[in-house]
């Protein structure tokens, strides 16, 4: 009863009260999506740490291949963060204990993806960087029990497959796959490694995984500038063989759900979120859905953002930032979806908050 009144004579006099994350720490793998700066400092074409990205995130230009925050910078303050989850390249001491974030540009699930680009970090050497991680985890704890109580209580979520069709699968020029799989058998390589890559996480103590499926990279301007006639139609080959792997993915939890003791993984539906946000565009207030705000080329779509070019000022009325990124203003919502379903396909079997709360 005092604590209650103390807390309601704290908000009368304008004293903010501030709640403990609902999570003790969020750990994010991932592509461009979702870096946060890994790329800044190794040899990559992959990188967005200057102008115009970050023209609108307050600490200015971080490496967020976006205006401003990305779905995870989302999810994060949803989950009750006060600051936003840091790089694994700049992270140490007792700060990996709230989390750490993984993403690299151009990574992929296959060790290629994204090599035509420069360096990067694959989904297994993101992988690593976790095993490297759990050991300082277990160091500053005390002991492998204390790290592994600790662990399973957290938050991961896994972002990974866009590139593998993106800066792959669609991409023969580089690379080989398309030549040696039909889209199906493709989807069921990608998965086996998949499979293994989140196996090694939940064996280093992940248990509450959010893994989220590929978006409709085809209605993306650049796959739109290299193979949509009219510029604006999504480009159905790339997208039929993104939802081949998703089904797998949703699959892939469910069996993880079943067999792995403890397991409480949940399948995100990106590609759904992304369908209906682009079907119901403008009254999730957006203009245009085709071209990015930022870039050169047909759909501004050729390639990211110029040094220093002078972007769209409408930037909350685009869905894409560039030739590949979404808008701070999509990543808003598809944070929000993720966080909490506005429909039951979202996510399956359960939300994020909901995944919090196991």
């Amino acid at each position: 009863m005092w604590v209650l009144a103390g807390l309601l004579l704290l908000n009368l006099l304008g004293v903010a009260v501030i709640a403990a994350p609902q999570v003790p720490c969020y750990f994010i793998f991932g592509d461009s999506l979702v870096d946060n700066g890994n790329n800044n400092r190794i040899a990559s074409i992959a990188r967005a740490n200057y102008r115009p990205y970050g023209i609108d995130f307050p600490q200015g230009p971080t490496g967020r291949f976006c205006n401003g925050k990305t779905t995870v910078d989302v999810i994060s303050r949803l989950l009750g963060f006060d600051n936003y989850i840091p790089p694994y390249s700049n992270v140490s001491g007792r700060d990996i204990l709230t989390g750490v974030n993984y993403a690299s540009a151009a990574a992929g699930i296959r060790e290629e993806t994204g090599q035509q680009l420069g360096a990067r970090f694959s989904m297994s050497r993101q992988v690593e960087n976790y095993r490297t991680t759990v050991q300082q985890v277990v160091r500053i704890l005390g002991s492998e029990d204390s790290a592994a109580n600790y662990l399973n209580k957290c938050i991961y979520s896994v972002g990974m497959g866009s590139n593998d069709y993106l800066n792959n699968y669609f991409m023969p020029l580089y690379y080989s796959s398309s030549r040696q799989y039909t889209p199906e058998q493709y989807a069921d390589v990608l998965i086996q490694q998949y499979t293994q890559q989140l196996r090694s996480l939940y064996n280093y103590g992940a248990r509450k995984v959010a893994v989220i499926g590929v978006g409709q990279v085809g209605c993306s301007p650049s796959e739109l500038a290299m193979f949509s006639a009219n510029g604006s139609t999504c480009v159905a080959r790339i997208n039929n063989a993104i939802e081949l792997f998703n089904n797998k993915i949703r699959s892939l939890v469910e069996d993880f759900n079943k067999n792995l003791s403890g397991a409480k993984f949940t399948y995100i539906n990106g590609f759904g979120i992304f369908r209906d946000v682009l079907q119901n565009a403008r009254s999730n207030g957006f203009t245009v859905t085709n071209r990015g705000c930022c870039g050169v080329g047909r759909n501004n779509g050729q390639i990211t953002c110029l040094p220093l070019q002078t972007p769209c000022p409408n930037r909350k009325q685009y869905i894409f930032w560039d030739a590949f990124h979404p808008t701070e203003a999509f990543n808003e919502i598809f944070g929000r979806r993720s966080y909490s379903c506005q429909s039951s396909s979202d996510a399956h079997p359960f939300d994020i908050k909901h995944l919090a709360q196991q």
